[in-house]
């Protein structure tokens, strides 16, 4: 059982169905106990970096999250769950993360780009990764934020998208990984990542 974390911010149950799509059992979570419990965690995300962070704490699941990491369980952050990862994020004023990987949260320039970052776009690959298992190079994906994740290790960065800059679209390190992009939301080759996680979980 995949457990999903629940904590009041994010498309819980399009990421649930999209796992269930790809024939893998993932679980709607609130008890941090569930989080230890489970052999995989995925973090979730939609709205601010403060108000998730806040929302992460009141529910005991930061400890919960750290301990899952620090077992080798297989872990995934998607979208905002993506940049939670992190050590900290500019939105709102300096705010501290998950800490998990180096690096800082920023936000895309404004005026030179519409903003938030709306719609499909590809990635490059930058080295290989379970994660992309039949997923080609330049291939498109669904995306909808206004900041990324500039990791302060270069080698942390999976893909790369450019808009405007280019920004890592995903991370990884060990059994950690971050999805900028809505996997759910992109169609074959999105579920096709889901089930590429599914498959890192039973093995």
């Amino acid at each position: 059982m995949i457990a999903i974390i629940d904590y009041g911010m994010g498309n819980l149950r399009s990421v649930q169905k999209g796992f269930a799509q790809v024939g893998y059992q993932a679980e709607i979570v609130q008890d941090p106990a569930a989080v230890e419990a489970a052999p995989a965690v995925v973090l979730p995300g939609v709205g601010a970096f403060a108000d998730a962070m806040e929302n992460l704490k009141r529910a005991g699941m930061i400890e919960a999250i750290h301990r899952a990491v620090a077992a080798g369980k297989p872990f995934l952050g998607i979208c905002l769950g993506q940049q939670l990862l992190f050590e900290s994020s500019e939105e709102f004023g300096a705010t501290k993360g998950l800490g998990i990987f180096p690096g800082v949260v920023k936000r895309f320039p404004v005026g030179e780009l519409k903003v938030p970052h709306m719609g499909w776009n590809q990635v490059a690959i930058q080295r290989p990764s379970p994660l992309l298992e039949g997923i080609p190079d330049g291939a498109a994906f669904y995306f909808v934020h206004s900041y990324y994740v500039q990791p302060a290790d270069p080698a942390l960065a999976v893909t790369l998208t450019e808009y405007g800059l280019k920004f890592a679209s995903i991370v990884g390190r060990d059994n950690v990984f971050g999805i900028q992009f809505h996997p759910e939301k992109s169609s074959t080759l999105g579920l096709r990542i889901l089930k590429n996680f599914g498959r890192m979980v039973r093995s």
